[in-house]
């Protein structure tokens, strides 16, 4: 059997490697934690995020539209705080890839959707350049998923054609669109699911 042509791996990071940064979980606890209202909260998030996650306004901006729109009787930083606080490391996945990166043979790049702090937070936070080569984050891109042009960027910084590339994502809308441009796609469901696939491509790589 012929060795596999595949170089790049592209991973999502929000769901595989850490919770995600702020998901419906997180406003649902803020609204608790901070006596507001969750629906509002969630109705004026749902206006803006995206524009948040293709790097077009800041954190504060963010902030000022969903949560600062009104007097409130915390401070700005107390709910930072509190936003940075829900990103956290999942169980064995990131640990684990950044062992099996050093001798896999791939290079491995993240495609995720994220705002720029939250983003710059969790890279330092969690040591994610160890497990990456690079980034494609939509904050600093300025495209999202599903858009198709995302995948075709990183494809075209990494200079790789689609079946030279692998991506895994827990969200199965983002895995179909990476589908359709001629990428193998795999929905991560679980650590064990993911590192059979994983040390399945490393041992085609080496036929």
């Amino acid at each position: 059997m012929k060795k596999s042509d595949v170089k790049i791996l592209f991973f999502d990071v929000g769901g595989i490697l850490l919770t995600n940064g702020w998901g419906h979980e997180s406003r649902h606890e803020a609204a608790k934690r901070f006596g507001l209202d969750y629906e509002e909260v969630n109705a004026l998030h749902n206006f803006i995020f995206n524009v948040y996650e293709i790097g077009s306004i800041t954190l504060d901006e963010y902030l000022d539209t969903v949560i600062f729109n009104e007097p409130r009787d915390f401070v700005r930083e107390d709910f930072k705080e509190f936003i940075y606080a829900q990103s956290i490391e999942l169980p064995d996945m990131l640990k684990w890839l950044k062992e099996w990166k050093k001798n896999c043979g791939f290079r491995i790049i993240s495609i995720n959707n994220e705002g720029k702090e939250l983003n710059d937070y969790r890279v330092q936070k969690f040591k994610l350049h160890e497990c990456f080569d690079a980034f494609i984050s939509s904050c600093e891109v300025k495209m999202r998923k599903p858009d198709p042009g995302i995948w075709q960027l990183a494809m075209g910084i990494a200079q790789v054609s689609p079946s030279q590339c692998v991506y895994f994502d827990d969200r199965i809308m983002f895995v179909r669109t990476a589908e359709k441009l001629g990428i193998r796609s795999f929905q991560h469901t679980d650590f064990e699911t993911t590192k059979k696939i994983l040390n399945d491509l490393k041992k085609e790589n080496l036929k």
